[in-house]
């Protein structure tokens, strides 16, 4: 990964077995809060299929340079303390599919982390695919190949059984390949009434707190269903 300064960057990756829990969007909010704590933070979407990070921080119309250095990721705040890099900005409409199969995938996560100048950086925040397959693996391996290492993962599940059943197996793939994990998040957990503050749980309750404990993990809290985050990424 082309960086300089800094001897020491932490890389924390977001996983979850299952589609639709909310990775992305915990990706950006532990990248926001980082920068908004004074931190300098990369966000890496290697979801190559479905880039979501563009749209979340309002950079859908970006365009990445290319100097001689390699790729200069995209600012996502004026002080410059939070840059993105993703598929998203190389296609040629937010509409365009990508139909890769595995080496081609894996050709261009080597060059997101090769070939990116991210500068000096405190964090960098990969946001990864559902699933534990070519992505994946490929992010473990040229980071391992690189002068980075992967300092922890942070799992993100709803409460239905279905998605905690494809976490369990996410938590399986991290300790075969020595991911550390770093904690889980149940996201979506419940609905705050805007009105009456009441919290009816939409999709049950508490099924990431306790696949955290039976796999003796940290639980790092529930995030419930907040109407104003959908409003910001209507179309």
């Amino acid at each position: 990964m082309a960086e300089s300064g800094r001897a020491r960057t932490r890389v924390v990756v977001v996983l979850s077995g299952k589609g639709g829990v909310g990775k992305s969007t915990t990706a950006v909010h532990i990248a926001v809060a980082m920068a908004r704590a004074g931190k300098k933070v990369g966000v890496l979407d290697v979801d190559l299929c479905g880039p979501s990070i563009p749209r979340l921080l309002g950079l859908e119309d970006a365009v990445v340079m290319h100097g001689e250095e390699g790729w200069h990721p995209v600012y996502a705040d004026e002080e410059k303390r939070l840059c993105v890099m993703s598929i998203g900005f190389l296609l040629p409409d937010k509409n365009a599919p990508v139909i890769w199969r595995g080496p081609k995938k894996e050709s261009m996560i080597k060059q997101f982390i090769e070939d990116v100048c991210w500068g000096p950086l405190d964090a960098i925040v990969i946001d990864t695919p559902p699933g534990t397959s070519d992505e994946h693996i490929s992010v473990c391996q040229n980071l391992q190949k690189s002068d980075m290492h992967i300092d922890g993962c942070v799992l993100v599940t709803t409460p239905q059984r279905v998605a905690l059943a494809d976490v369990r197996r996410e938590i399986s793939f991290c300790r075969k390949v020595g991911l550390p994990i770093l904690g889980l998040f149940e996201n979506m957990s419940g609905y705050v009434c805007p009105h009456c503050k009441e919290c009816t749980n939409v999709f049950s309750r508490g099924g990431g707190e306790s696949l955290a404990a039976n796999a003796s993990i940290a639980f790092l809290g529930a995030i419930p269903i907040d109407p104003q985050l959908q409003q910001c990424a209507v179309l």
